[in-house]
């Protein structure tokens, strides 16, 4: 008989957050929470702007701009969040810098990693205050040509490319989508969204975020900072917020419900982060003030009723007036004009948001709780979330890049090749009078096109009456405003001045001549039609993704994704909350010929 000995040995405890990595994640975001001061956990709240030194090294600032260097940004005032402006000549550079702020960061008393977001990088927006030039990256239409494609697939396929090209080079914070809805015709950042519809906006909008964060935001995701929340569209005759002449938001049809429609889609989705816009609502049942100070917005409709409890971030700018340009630039503290900037800060805290985008002044955050005017356990709900978002992410275990990973991912041939088959997937035809498609080796007149492109697809002619076929390349008409910054957003009038239209009346008249719009604004197209024997829009395409698309070569899928109206008048009729709302459009939504 053999003998056994039971042991007396107790069975050690299983740590059931090694079996759910959510449980994990929050251990480890209180065991680090447990060893901040109150200045640490200050210093989460803000995400200011950063740049990149020459040669990919850090920034030593720039006194001009009023911004210090990355020293004292990170070891001074301890800040972890910053928003990436412009970019290097290369991938391999934009790592290197990367890498070198990460191991500025290491060297701090926590080593807490640094969480870097950029504006969106894709396309052909070159506009500092909402989106830079593709750069490096692989180029793709504006969101609103991939609407006009309108497919889930192509925009899910977009977000995942853009996130491989964004981790790449540590890029972890997407500062987009952006699911406002365009249903005012004037309003200059329609560009970046999908459009007018909230069916179309809501199905794109959370393929969009499922392509960026995966199914469950990991250490291979980029979280989306969804914006802007509750829907930026409605804006008083078209202004936007950023200046205070675009403050209000307005709502005379009843119908903020169907501008948060898209946002619901995202909740769906999972996206991690939710930006409140600059706009104030007026005339409705909430507080007249941004919605960034708007407690009845913040944690009313977005925590409340909607349960979400990721991380929001204001907008840039909210708490303290600036330059930009060499201009004074005031806060975007609509309806809270009157408030010092602490007591701005107060009423931001107050309203529930977690971060303070394009601020850099912790100072003012840590006297509010000296004060007692804010508590310690306020500030550490918001530590909390900002904490959990980086340990999501991976930073702490693994903060650094590889430069020959990124110079080898970011704007590969095959990347760049799916960008300019949804550029020329985008380009929507709206009138053919029997000239497209175009004969390759024909006579062609081009103006906005280099001619050595335009010598690829035919033979290039100094005048119209020498051509076989005209084609010109027309921007969406816009108001020119008195100061550089204003400029980069495409306000007012939709109308062509006299001489371009003139212009183009006269070279349709001598030859057949094709005009394409880039419609980042649905400009008023009738004198253009009338005169010209075919009109395309385009969404960010580049002359050969256009000359493509008009010898026949490749197919044009695009639908228009809002309506052009006919006149300024029915513009201004309309209501701004309301789609489809211009009277008898000259196009509609969803209008396309094929070719």
């Amino acid at each position: 008989m053999t003998n056994t000995i039971e042991s007396t040995t107790e069975p050690e405890p299983v740590d059931i957050a090694y079996l759910d990595p959510s449980l994990l994640v929050s251990a480890r975001v209180e065991n680090l929470l447990g060893q901040m001061t109150l200045e640490e956990k200050a210093s989460l709240f803000f995400q200011t702007m950063i740049t990149i030194g020459q040669n990919g090294e850090l920034s030593e600032g720039d006194p001009g701009l009023g911004r210090i260097g990355t020293s004292e940004l990170v070891l001074g005032l301890g800040l972890t969040h910053f928003n990436l402006l412009g970019d290097a000549s290369s991938a391999a550079q934009m790592a290197n810098w990367h890498d070198l702020l990460q191991e500025l960061a290491a060297s701090s008393r926590l080593g807490i990693p640094i969480t870097l977001s950029t504006d969106p990088r894709h396309s052909f927006t070159d506009n500092p205050g909402t989106a830079m030039p593709a750069g490096p990256f692989s180029q793709w239409p504006e969101p609103i040509g991939l609407a006009a494609v309108g497919d889930e697939e192509l925009v899910e396929r977009f977000a995942d490319i853009a996130r491989q090209e964004y981790t790449a080079v540590g890029l972890r914070v997407a500062l987009h989508p952006q699911l406002d809805l365009a249903t005012e015709s004037r309003w200059a950042r329609q560009a970046a969204t999908f459009g007018e519809d909230a069916e179309l906006t809501s199905r794109l909008g959370a393929a969009y975020i499922r392509g960026f964060q995966g199914s469950v935001l990991g250490a291979d995701s980029v979280a989306t900072m969804t914006k802007h929340f509750p829907g930026g569209g409605p804006q008083k005759d078209g202004e936007d917020p950023h200046f205070e002449y675009g403050r209000e938001q307005v709502y005379p049809g009843d119908n903020f419900e169907y501008h948060l429609r898209p946002f619901e889609a995202a909740f769906e989705a999972g996206t991690s982060q939710i930006m409140p816009y600059y706009g104030m609502p007026v005339g409705t049942e909430y507080e007249e003030v941004g919605f960034g100070f708007n407690k009845s917005i913040i944690p009313g409709l977005l925590r409340e009723r909607f349960h979400f409890d990721g991380v929001v971030c204001a907008d840039w700018g909210l708490i303290n007036d600036s330059q930009i340009a060499g201009q004074p630039f005031p806060a975007r503290a609509w309806g809270v004009e009157d408030l010092s900037p602490r007591e701005r800060m107060l009423k931001v805290v107050n309203a529930g948001v977690d971060q303070f985008g394009g601020e850099s002044c912790p100072e003012l955050l840590i006297d509010l709780v000296h004060s007692g005017e804010v508590s310690e356990e306020r500030i550490n709900a918001s530590a909390r979330r900002l904490l959990r978002e980086k340990f999501r992410l991976g930073l702490f275990d693994a903060p650094y890049v590889d430069e020959q990973r990124a110079q080898a991912v970011v704007g590969s041939a095959e990347f760049r090749q799916a960008g300019e088959a949804a550029q020329r997937a985008a380009i929507t035809v709206l009138t053919n009078d029997n000239l497209l498609p175009l004969k390759r080796g024909m006579r062609l007149y081009v103006e906005g096109i280099d001619p050595v492109i335009a010598g690829e697809y035919g033979i290039v002619v100094d005048s119209p009456e020498q051509a076989d076929a005209a084609v010109l390349r027309l921007q969406s008409p816009y108001e020119v405003r008195e100061t550089v910054f204003e400029n980069f957003f495409h306000a007012g009038s939709l109308e062509f001045a006299n001489d371009v239209r003139e212009h183009v009346s006269a070279v349709a008249a001598a030859v057949p001549t094709v005009v394409d719009v880039f419609l980042d604004r649905p400009a008023i197209l009738e004198p253009i039609v009338a005169a010209a024997g075919a009109v395309v829009a385009n969404f960010g395409a580049n002359p050969r993704a256009l000359l493509d698309v008009l010898i026949g070569d490749a197919a044009p899928k695009g639908r228009l994704p809002f309506d052009v109206p006919r006149s300024m008048e029915a513009v201004r009729a309309s209501r701004p909350d309301v789609p489809f709302d211009t009277t008898d459009p000259l196009f509609s939504f969803g209008h396309g010929l094929t070719l």
